[in-house]
């Protein structure tokens, strides 16, 4: 679910369409989507404040709206050929992007620092339980017919139980 500071802010991660800086990062993921040979896990290493998050929720939108399996190479029902896909983008105003927006996209799970039980701060660390959760999910059958995206958010507040579990589901 997105956190209220989300719900705030029209440049968080989830719902910032733009991204700048990133194309190789981006063209590289597409050269996978276009073989059909796209790896269950992808490691998104950077500087905090560069835009990790911003390109993990880009692959997430598009991933979840194009997707019934890998795209299809071959002629189109009248011959023709389908347009390469040239970047990660879908718009703002798409479905997909509105419910990933919204973090209510029910093959979306996104793993992040919960509030405490008082409801007043962020805990220290994502805990082992909502990475069992992540398990629990990724078992299931998609709900729109296409993939499951699971984006953790950020490795490093893992702790050393979380990080554990979250290795055995990949």
């Amino acid at each position: 679910m997105a956190s209220e500071e989300d719900e705030k802010d029209p440049f968080a991660p989830r719902r910032n369409p733009a991204l700048f800086g990133h194309e190789e990062a981006e063209q590289r993921f597409l050269t996978s989507w276009r073989s059909g040979r796209v790896p269950h896990g992808w490691l998104i290493t950077g500087p905090r404040g560069i835009g990790k998050a911003t390109l993990a929720f880009r692959i997430a939108r598009f991933v979840l709206a194009n997707g019934h399996g890998t795209p299809d190479t071959g002629p189109g029902l009248f011959g023709d050929e389908p347009a390469p896909v040239e970047s990660l983008y879908i718009d703002p105003e798409n479905p997909v992007a509105r419910r990933v927006a919204s973090g209510g996209h029910s093959d979306l799970l996104t793993l992040e620092r919960e509030l405490d039980e008082k409801g007043e701060r962020l805990k220290t660390v994502i805990g082992v339980d909502r990475v069992r959760k992540a398990g629990e999910f990724m078992r299931l059958t998609p709900g729109e017919g296409g993939w499951r995206v699971v984006v953790v958010d950020s490795v490093d507040e893992l702790n050393l139980n979380s990080a554990n579990a979250l290795l055995k589901i990949l």
